[in-house]
């Protein structure tokens, strides 16, 4: 990923004027273009705040589109802040859809997995699933651990997901 301070004004410049048309347009633009460091975060922010469908899918197209490894770690710090639940589902869905490789951030995504929503642990469950040749042995065993010690969730059907998580992580 690219450092570009003026890339980087000039699209929250343009997040700014909430021009839904202009906004679209710069992030198809954004596509063609090598990521630089900090658009992630603006997008995430932007469709955190944002109701429109077509800007809301254009974002979410960005980042599944994203193959840059580099944009992993930015991505993983936006799933970690303090978004609505759509938006870390979105983040979250988007690392599998990338094909990029998140196995370095397992303990990360275990961590969502156990916190988040039914939909975003399916995200992570399957964000895991798709890295776990990647992972250790005894990382797989630390992420077995913190799974099987983490408090229940009062959401019934994430158990079977944890299970099934579990399960995966002893292949």
């Amino acid at each position: 990923m690219i450092r570009s301070e003026q890339k980087l004004a000039n699209l929250s410049a343009l997040l700014d004027k909430d021009n839904n048309i202009m906004i679209i347009q710069a992030i198809k633009l954004l596509r063609e273009e090598l990521p630089f460091e900090g658009a992630i975060g603006l997008l995430a922010s932007f469709y955190d705040k944002t109701d429109d469908s077509s800007v809301r899918k254009t974002i979410e197209g960005f980042m599944n589109d994203i193959k840059d490894q580099s944009a992993c770690a930015e991505v993983i710090n936006e799933i970690k802040k303090q978004w609505k639940a759509d938006t870390i589902s979105m983040l979250v869905s988007s690392c599998w859809q990338s094909g990029l490789n998140y196995s370095e951030f397992s303990r990360d995504l275990t961590d969502v997995f156990l916190k988040g929503d039914y939909i975003t642990a399916i995200e992570c469950l399957t964000v895991i699933e798709e890295s776990v040749d990647d992972l250790t042995r005894n990382t797989r065993d630390d992420l077995i651990k913190i799974i099987e010690d983490a408090p229940l969730s009062p959401v019934p059907e994430k158990r079977p997901l944890a299970l099934e998580l579990i399960s995966i992580l002893n292949r």
